[in-house]
């Protein structure tokens, strides 16, 4: 996959904060379930939902069902209280019902309808996984708090999708009824003048280790951003300016492996055929901020392709789906181009990148299932070894399957917990939203703790984590 002269190669080293990371060549630690290489560090248990006053705790025994699925219901009031959602909205209201009761109510199989309107084999595929997943949690009785906080907040969505007949073909009017198109057309529209802002600064980055660098910062941190120190000619601006941008973005980031991220995809600029995959996560501005991300490797040159791995169905409320994505190009196309120049010129190139094939959508029902990563079943993670170059790994559920959603040392290095299995080299942008983490340096661990009591889970604090996959 990658050339003994490239970033990430095998005879190389690379220091950064102090931390020496080579590719891992290991091949015995690998998992019983698939044959992948697992993390180098034993692995520690998982979270659980039963611990009064944690996020986890909070989450399944209130918020998914008095706040989420609250707001679900009354964001599709109509919809459910017809005829044709008869069926739907009882099953929907007994999922509701055993998340009242979590601590009490034990896990059952997902169920699949005989109507299911896709192929037989994809259904076949999808009910052997869930099987798989939730097998060891019937059969030890867990409830919806005793079982894995991961497992059980994916099984959560996964019950809705199975309560309003998601996947029933024969009801037209249930069947690939998204229950949170309102909330993510609402997320969409609200998106445009935040976007219209930092679409003007995407396109004046420099093609440069520093513009590969603001193009990440902008995906991380999307409107959080300080664009106030921006300079007014910035195609003839020195790259100093830049740089200060830069480090006023970094201000709350927990460990940096920036300088890493940019060696990478100058490696990539210099070879011209680079293909890069970014693992989507949330729609509205923070898809945005992954397209931008995308419209500048693929005008800077670093990568020839960009394909967004993509949710199968709704899931986390605003987790992005192709048509998600597709919409989201869609509308920023049709802007008004007086009133919206920039995004509306940024809406017009990615839809001719979709259109050129540099662009690519590929849904997988993978990204919507609470498997560790290092689970991932083929023929995904055969075509990310083969084909990609570089992944990038968005937002914090994507973040807690990197790690199993593990308590892992707060210091414990990503190459020995995630880049030493990742099937390419990976870099994990993430803000903290939730109760774990890795490879975060010590001395700002200390000072986020001073700064704020839930440095952990309301996304103050962020991290650009590198690994080189595994060999």
């Amino acid at each position: 996959l990658l050339e003994a002269t490239s970033a990430f190669a095998p005879t190389k080293t690379y220091s950064n904060h102090h931390l020496t990371i080579m590719r891992s060549t290991s091949s015995a630690n690998t998992c019983p379930k698939t044959g992948n290489p697992l993390p180098n560090l034993p692995i520690p248990d998982p979270l659980l939902s039963l611990t009064p006053g944690t996020w986890a705790y909070d989450t399944m025994s209130r918020r998914v069902n008095e706040d989420i699925l609250q707001r679900t219901y009354e964001e599709n009031e109509d919809a459910f209280n017809s005829p044709s959602f008869a069926t739907a909205l009882e099953r929907f209201n007994k999922l509701r019902s055993e998340l009242d009761d979590a601590a009490n109510t034990k896990l059952r199989h997902v169920q699949f309808e005989s109507t299911d309107g896709r192929s037989a084999d994809v259904v076949a595929r999808e009910e052997a996984e869930w099987k798989s997943i939730m097998q060891p949690y019937i059969d030890n009785g867990d409830t919806w708090l005793s079982a894995p906080w991961l497992v059980t907040e994916f099984y959560a969505y996964r019950r809705l999708i199975e309560a309003l007949g998601y996947y029933d073909k024969s009801n037209s009017d249930t069947f690939m009824y998204d229950p949170f198109l309102v909330a993510k057309r609402a997320g969409l529209l609200s998106s445009v003048n935040s976007a219209e802002n930092m679409l003007e600064k995407i396109v004046s980055l420099p093609n440069t280790k520093e513009g590969v660098a603001l193009a990440a910062a902008f995906a991380l941190w999307g409107n959080k951003m300080d664009l106030s120190i921006w300079p007014a000619d910035s195609e003839n601006a020195s790259l100093d300016v830049f740089v200060n941008i830069l480090n006023a973005a970094d201000e709350n980031l927990l460990h940096d492996d920036t300088d890493l991220l940019t060696e990478r995809c100058e490696v990539l600029r210099e070879r011209g055929d680079g293909k890069i995959d970014i693992i989507v996560d949330n729609a509205g501005f923070e898809l945005v901020t992954d397209l931008a991300l995308a419209d500048h490797l693929i005008a800077s040159g670093v990568a020839q392709v960009v394909t967004f791995q993509l949710k199968g169905h709704p899931t986390f409320v605003s987790d992005a789906l192709e048509k998600d994505l597709l919409e989201t190009v869609e509308h920023y196309s049709s802007l008004d181009p007086e009133k919206y120049p920039n995004a509306h010129a940024a809406g017009l190139r990615w839809q001719k990148y979709l259109d050129e094939g540099k662009w690519v959508c590929h849904e997988d029902n993978f990204w919507c299932q609470p498997n560790a990563m290092w689970e991932m079943p083929n023929p995904l993670r055969a075509d990310l070894k083969e084909r990609c170059d570089l992944a990038f790994v968005k937002g914090d559920a994507n973040y807690r399957r990197l790690l199993g959603d593990r308590y892992w040392d707060y210091s414990a290095p990503f190459q020995d917990v995630v880049g030493c299995y990742f099937p390419c080299p990976v870099c994990s942008l993430r803000t903290l939203k939730a109760e774990v983490g890795c490879g975060m340096d010590e001395k700002q661990v200390e000072r986020a703790k001073g700064l704020d009591d839930e440095w952990m889970v309301n996304g103050r604090f962020g991290v650009v984590q590198v690994g080189t996959g595994a060999e």
